[in-house]
């Protein structure tokens, strides 16, 4: 379980965006949560410095096609970074295992073999609840995070 707050960061610490080119992939599936999440991760962007013309938002279907959909954006050599942003609900198969796993592996290779980072942004809970406290709820929005990260990335 979290233990802090995911939009508490040390803002000094981030590097301007302001000339950096973001790529989101935000999966459609449960879009009361990656609304949130894809609200929180433009709004840090932008807070940082990205100016929106330069935050470039696509979506997929469902968070394992976030994995495609975050490939082909980093065939585009104009981004500096590419976060992808979904969320998993566990239900009663395993069909939750799969998808968090095959992303998770997914995404850990288009970084291995990528010049531009791409930036975990899937929730993986065990309840509707928990992805609402995490994407704007009480323990803050993994869309904040994750804008935080992609900025941090771009730049190093």
């Amino acid at each position: 379980m979290a233990t802090k707050n995911l939009s508490e960061y040390n803002s000094a610490s981030v590097p301007d965006a302001s000339n950096m080119i973001f790529g989101i992939v935000v999966a459609e599936w449960n879009p009361e949560i990656t609304g949130a999440l894809l609200d929180g991760c433009v709004s840090t962007l932008e807070k940082h410095g990205a100016l929106p013309e330069n935050i470039h938002v696509k979506t997929v279907p469902g968070s394992f096609e976030l994995i495609y959909g975050a490939r082909q954006m980093t065939l585009n050599d104009g981004y500096d970074a590419v976060i992808v942003l979904g969320s998993v609900i566990r239900g009663e198969t395993p069909h939750f295992d799969y998808i968090c796993q095959g992303v998770t592996q997914g995404i850990a290779r288009l970084n291995a073999t990528n010049n531009i980072p791409v930036v975990f942004g899937l929730l993986t809970t065990e309840n509707m609840q928990q992805a609402m406290d995490r994407a704007g709820g009480r323990l803050g929005n993994k869309g904040d995070e994750c804008a935080v990260v992609a900025i941090k990335m771009a730049k190093f």
